[in-house]
């Protein structure tokens, strides 16, 4: 030993000798941008030992350069491993990028290096002899290439960190030479290969985390031999065979992570020796077997995921007896059998999912015994008889989806008054009795389905919440007329009363539902005509009156409602002709089958009005009315476009500038007059304004912001422009006019006061990133779901995506076409569109597509990592560490520095944190069917900011 400390002690005096830590320490802060002004007291006035993060040893030298979260930018300089004392380097959490640089092994009395949570690029440092080095921390940057081979050099680690880059290649056999290694992560990268059978001879490790990569085969049994080992974490790979029955040597071991592998097999006996396991998760896989009642052994177990695998047979009655189980998540199996009847009595549950599996029986009494269940799933199943009266009083519910079984009798009468339930979908049952005669005090409900059951009587006038989006009423037997206070809805998008026995009219006041998209009254007993008002709302999108005894003639401008694209009329009693406007123009004879009605285009199957007699006279009339009116149109339209002045609402201008030939599209006669192609043309000019998102004034005041889109090919263009242009929405910034000539197209928008998001987002806290992340959502529900045909965004990035001085973000929306790029990339290219739509054209990118990019969007907002941060083309990384961190809750490993520097925000806000990473990871999910829709965003959104909880949720949905 003596002989090490001396050899040590003549190499730091051979190498470090003349350094003159002041110089040094001097040539770091030039080399660094100190945005924040961190290092503002790193001057000769004062000892260098009184400096912000440096430490001295014998008050005369460097021994520790602490500086994390310092929003410290630059490249790392060589002078930082020069200091012959120094012990600790901590520059992590700042936006440092460039190599690492080479000469660790300058000075070797360095313990600590972390570089993590940086913008670091190149390959990791060749192991160096660093004897004393005992954490080496290199996660969360942008390193590639493999793993040196002799990274067993460093032999005195205890902490390896390279989680969360871009690494390939196999694990070096090497490692095994770092024999005190406790915490051993190489998560989210795209390493390779088979799982190194010689971990076992690594006998200190206490954390593994594999997570996140492309490893095959099969997990080594030597892991077993680690018998310290308290966290195994080997998620998200391509691992095959049975789990290794020499796990249950691992009686240390408190989190078991394997999901989402490809693993067969039953859960092997000797799993459960391990007493102290906290979170067991073997969910998608193909396991398979009974699940065993030896679950009584885990004691300390809060969090159990078993779903998407094969197993069958019963639940065991052992999970009901485990005290600290909180999260229990079995769906998408083959069980069968009861639930436990005393599920819920001892544990402490609060998220309960079943669903999908063959259930029958009741459900239990003690569900909600802990009185935190907040989500119960137990749709898809055979369960029968009463809903249990204790779940009125779970005034902690939130999410409960039973639909699709056999439940019978009535409403418990409390169940209709939980305070926070906010989703609830009890339909395709057989439940019985009135439910205008409960009392409905729901102040957060938002989705409400009880179709498809045996339920009678009127309709109750309210459901107590002014939240209601989504009411499914249809497949019952109401009888009595539609309640007049359902126009009070104000957030109803959907209502659906279809098959039931309503009678008396349509009351007009459903029209005051301006944000109702679907309209479904049919296979009722309704009367009376058509209420006109049902014109006036705008975004009416579909509407069933079939099967009704609805009289009258069809109001004119129920056709002329933009919005509406389905209709259907069929067996009533109307008469007169048919409007030959909007969704009537397409109507087919099945829609309009039953009536009494006239006219229409051929697909109606209508009878011409007048009748068969005056069919000829009928026919020359009408050719020579449609002759003078198409002479009259085209008179007309010569005119006006000379004037400007065309279709009253877009003005169209056709103007020769020094820039060629122009075609200038206009939505406001205003705007025409005070812009000019000059203006727009040179606005592009003046200092690249639109690259650097300026906006231009021109001689006449007028503010906007010109986008140059390159060429535009695609004939659609004017219809794409028709469509976005009549796009109104607080969150969607407003296009004004276009422009068009054989060198290219310019988009011009209205000025917005703010900046990119891209520019801010590493500046703004929790509060103001949730409200971006709450009105991009609601931008993309309106786009999905108000627009129709509905508007695909495409590329739903930061840089399109303006905050203004009230953080209200505001979403600028471009014209799609192969053609239509930016930066020299098309934009279904861009990381920002789902992988299975990448690098197809512009025609198939889908609402999926859009949930997919506000998923990426939403992972910026929570942890600061940005796309334009990897310019390796390996987008998903991102995604695939996202996931590693949240499997695991470590909050502090994955938040922005921004939101992790406040305290307050840690404590009162770490479950929204955590929830809307948990959004962000169903958003963008590979399956494009497992994203939620739009509407399902908003809802969750709503419910995470309302969510109080302080506690961190290990589930995953």
């Amino acid at each position: 030993m003596l002989i090490k400390f001396m050899f040590v002690f003549v190499i730091i005096l051979s190498t470090c000798k003349g350094f003159d830590e002041l110089e040094l320490l001097l040539s770091v802060k030039a080399s660094i941008n100190d945005q924040s002004k961190s290092l503002a007291n790193w001057n000769s006035s004062i000892s260098f030992c009184k400096w912000n993060g440096i430490t001295c040893f014998d008050s005369s030298h460097v021994s520790k350069i602490e500086l994390p979260g310092k929003n410290l930018s630059g490249k790392i300089p060589d002078s930082i491993f020069r200091f012959p004392y120094i012990q600790s380097i901590d520059l992590s959490n700042n936006q440092l990028f460039g190599d690492i640089p080479q000469n660790l092994s300058s000075c070797y009395p360095l313990r600590y290096l972390n570089l993590s949570s940086n913008n670091l690029t190149g390959i990791i440092p060749s192991g160096q002899y660093l004897p004393f080095l005992e954490t080496l921390d290199l996660s969360n940057n942008m390193l590639s290439g493999q793993i040196p081979e002799n990274i067993g050099l460093f032999s005195g680690l205890k902490v390896l960190d390279f989680g969360g880059n871009a690494l390939f290649g196999n694990i070096p056999n090497s490692v095994t030479n770092m024999t005190s290694l406790e915490y051993f992560t190489l998560a989210s990268n795209q390493l390779s290969g088979e799982i190194p059978r010689n971990l076992g001879l690594m006998k200190s490790l206490k954390w593994i985390y594999l997570g996140y990569n492309n490893f095959s085969g099969e997990i080594p049994k030597e892991i077993g031999e680690l018998i310290y080992l308290n966290h195994l974490d080997l998620v998200y790979n391509n691992l095959t065979g049975k789990i290794p029955s020499s796990f249950g040597n691992l009686t240390n071991l408190e989190y078991l992570f394997l999901y989402f592998n490809k693993l067969t097999g039953r859960i092997p006996n000797s799993i459960f020796n391990l007493k102290k396991l906290v979170s067991l998760d073997l969910s998608d896989n193909s396991l398979f077997g009974e699940i065993s009642e030896n679950f009584i052994n885990f004691q300390n177990l809060e969090v159990l995921h078993l779903f998407s695998n094969n197993f069958s047979g019963k639940i065991p009655n052992a999970l009901s007896y485990l005290p600290h189980l909180r999260v229990l998540q079995l769906w998408s199996n083959r069980l069968s059998g009861e639930i436990p009847k005393d599920l819920g009595k001892f544990n402490n549950l609060s998220v309960l999912d079943l669903s999908t599996n063959n259930l029958t029986g009741k459900i239990p009494e003690n569900l909600c015994a802990s009185k935190v269940l907040f989500k119960l799933i137990l749709f898809s199943n055979s369960l029968e008889g009463e809903i249990p009266g204790s779940l009125s009083f779970c005034k902690s519910l939130q999410r409960v989806r039973i639909q699709q079984n056999r439940l019978s009798g009535e409403l418990p009468p409390g169940f209709t008054t939980l305070p926070l339930v906010y989703f609830l979908d009890i339909s395709s049952n057989y439940l019985s009795g009135r439910i205008d005669n409960r009392e409905w005090d729901m102040p957060q409900l938002q989705m409400l389905s009880l179709a498809r059951n045996g339920l009678f009587g009127p309709l109750p006038r309210s459901f107590g919440s002014g939240k209601l989006e989504n009411l499914d009423l249809s497949g019952n037997s109401f009888s009595g007329r539609i309640p007049e206070s359902f126009g009070d809805f104000s957030e109803l998008i959907e209502l659906k009363i279809s098959e039931s026995q309503l009678s008396g009219q349509i009351p007009y006041q459903l029209s005051y539902c301006r944000k109702l998209v679907t309209l479904n009254l049919s296979h009722n007993h309704l009367t009376g005509e058509i209420p006109v008002s049902l014109s006036e709302m705008p975004v009416l999108g579909q509407l069933d009156l079939s099967v009704n005894q609805l009289t009258g003639k069809i109001p004119k401008n129920l056709g002329k409602i933009e919005s509406l694209v389905q209709v259907n009329i069929s067996y009533n009693h109307f008469h007169g002709s048919l409007p030959l406007t909007g969704a009537f123009l397409a109507i087919n004879s099945t829609a309009v089958a039953g009536n009494d009605l006239c006219g229409g285009e051929r697909t109606t199957g209508l009878p011409l009005c007048g009748g068969a007699k005056n069919r000829v006279r009928w026919y020359v009339l009408t050719f020579l009315i449609a002759s003078l009116i198409t002479f009259a149109v085209v008179v007309f339209i010569a005119v006006f476009v000379r004037q400007g002045r065309f279709n009253g609402l877009i003005e169209l201008k056709r103007v020769e500038s020094e820039d060629g030939n122009w075609e200038m599209q206009f939505l406001d006669s205003k705007v025409a007059k005070s812009i000019t192609i000059n203006d727009i043309v040179s606005s592009l000019k003046q200092e690249n304004a639109v690259a650097s998102r300026k906006s231009v004034l021109n001689k006449n005041g007028k503010v906007f912001l010109a986008k140059d889109i390159g060429s535009i090919s695609d004939s659609r263009w004017m219809e794409y422009w028709s469509k976005l242009c009549k796009i109104d929405h607080p969150n969607v910034v407003k296009m004004i006019a276009m422009c068009r000539s054989e060198k290219g197209g310019i988009l011009v928008y209205e000025y917005i006061e703010g900046k990119d998001l891209s520019e801010v987002i590493g500046c703004l806290n929790w509060d103001r990133r949730i409200k971006v992340a709450v009105g991009i959502a609601r931008a993309i529900k309106y786009l999905h779901c108000s627009c129709s045909p509905s508007v695909i965004v495409g590329d739903i990035t930061p840089r399109k995506i303006m905050v203004d001085e009230k953080g209200e973000p505001h979403l600028r929306l471009s014209l799609p076409g192969n053609n239509i790029c930016s930066d020299s990339k098309c934009f279904n290219s861009s990381a920002y569109v789902a992988p299975e739509t990448k690098g197809s054209k512009d025609d198939q990118l889908t609402e999926k597509s859009d949930i997919y990019g506000f998923g990426l969007l939403l992972i910026e907002l929570l942890t600061g990592k940005t796309w334009a941060d990897t310019e390796l083309g390996i987008h998903d990384s991102i995604v695939e560490w996202a996931r590693y961190c949240y499997s695991d809750c470590h909050l502090e490993m994955w938040v922005d520095t921004m939101i992790k520097n406040d305290q307050t925000v840690l404590n009162d806000y770490q479950n929204q944190i955590v929830e809307t990473l948990n959004l962000a990871l169903q958003c963008t999910a590979g399956d494009p069917e497992a994203r939620p829709c739009a509407i399902d965003l908003v809802k969750n959104l709503d419910s995470i900011v309302r969510s109080s909880s302080k506690l961190c949720n290990f589930f995953r949905v």
